[in-house]
């Protein structure tokens, strides 16, 4: 029996999570579930199924609420709230594996104490790693922490790399739909919508990180992330725009060869395969590929004069110092004003740049210099975008 917690369990990430706890309740147990305070009633449907040993929600009001729907249902769990009830949640005593499925910077915390204690971390918050990989990886060596990604494309490489080191790879292929805008022209994406950008054409996710991928922010992360979970200088980290999202992503070796991991655009696979690393189990919820379907597999270059947040991103990608957590944090912010309709879209890498140029950035960051670092971030992009609108 692999023992879990979940952070982010009403997010798309969580929600999967759990239905593959569902649909392997001898093999799986929630130990511990933490969600935002709008979606009370879905994380209290989970209580009840369940059964976690501790919940967190973010505010003491959240855990009244949360208390006064389940009633009689609590039992034995415990209703925490705040940064110390995540922290709770994720370092819950005999648990095997944290699934970190919240979205942003609020995942570093709970993940570095989680770590401390030797858990595994089903990693799907790239964020951690942007903004904190220079001390997250170092920690998870000293405390014999393994860290097994769960974002579709960095999960497509840790299983292409299975059986080889750093030293056999010649570059790592991160995978890209191009997201909605992939053929449109920078002329139009002046007057891209907000439901022009939530129009994904292959996943369903989130609405920030489905901007991400509208703004190719996305890829530039998954570089950052990449460029630590993999020990590669960027470099040797390419992006291709793939439609179809087929093909995850790929590892090309110094022999030549091309190992790649392939299936629907669908997270429970990569979930699941985080959920049970290292056995392969099968599983009536992650839907099978029928490469009989698939009439074509196309590939081409980013265009980085259109999509300037993937410029950005890679340009940082090499940076040993804090401007990566500034460039993840003012994303943040300015991704939220846009979804709020505060500016446009075509505005966002323009946000980031004046954050970015304006930061004294440190090097070889402790985690309280990464902290600051991101305080500072999100209170200049919040000025600019309350102040250019």
């Amino acid at each position: 029996m692999k023992k879990i917690s979940l952070i982010g369990s009403t997010g798309s990430i969580g929600k999967q999570t759990l239905d593959i706890a569902r649909a392997h309740p001898d093999d799986i147990s929630v130990r511990g579930l933490a969600a935002g305070g709008r979606s009370l009633e879905e994380l209290t449907q989970q209580v009840k199924t369940f059964n976690p040993e501790v919940v967190s929600v973010p505010t003491e009001k959240d855990a009244a609420a949360l208390k006064d729907l389940l009633g009689g249902h609590a039992g034995k769990t415990r209703i925490t709230s705040g940064e110390a009830g995540l922290i709770e949640v994720a370092t819950v005593d005999g648990i095997d594996t944290l699934v970190t499925g919240v979205v942003g910077f609020l995942g570093v915390k709970p993940t570095y104490e989680a770590i401390k204690k030797g858990t595994t971390i089903a990693l799907a918050n790239k964020e951690t790693l942007v903004a904190a990989g220079c001390v997250i990886m170092p920690l998870a060596k000293k405390h014999n922490s393994k860290i097994v990604p769960v974002d579709s494309e960095h999960s497509a490489i840790f299983q292409s790399l299975s059986g080889f080191a750093t030293r056999d790879i010649e570059s790592i292929w991160l995978t890209g739909s191009g997201g909605p805008f992939r053929t449109w022209t920078i002329e139009a994406m002046n007057n891209a919508t907000i439901d022009d950008a939530l129009k994904h054409p292959n996943w369903s996710m989130g609405p920030k990180i489905t901007i991400d991928s509208a703004t190719m922010m996305n890829k530039g992360l998954e570089i950052i992330e990449a460029h630590w979970l993999f020990d590669l200088p960027p470099e040797q980290i390419e992006v291709l725009i793939h439609p179809q999202s087929i093909l995850h992503s790929a590892v090309q070796f110094v022999d030549g060869s091309v190992i790649g991991q392939l299936g629907v655009p669908d997270m429970r696979l990569p979930i699941h395969y985080a959920l049970f690393h290292p056995d392969r189990v099968s599983s009536a919820r992650v839907p099978r590929l029928d490469l009989t379907e698939i009439s074509k597999l196309t590939f081409e270059k980013p265009d980085y004069e259109k999509f300037r947040c993937l410029k950005i991103a890679k340009e940082i990608a090499a940076e040993d110092n804090t401007l990566a957590c500034v460039l993840n944090a003012a994303n943040e912010v300015i991704v939220e004003a846009f979804l709020n309709g505060a500016i446009k879209f075509h505005t966002i890498p323009e946000y980031i740049y004046l954050v970015l140029e304006r930061h004294k950035a440190t090097s070889n960051p402790t985690l309280d210099d990464i902290l600051e670092s991101d305080r500072w971030a999100r209170q200049e992009a919040e000025a600019l975008v309350g102040t250019r609108v």
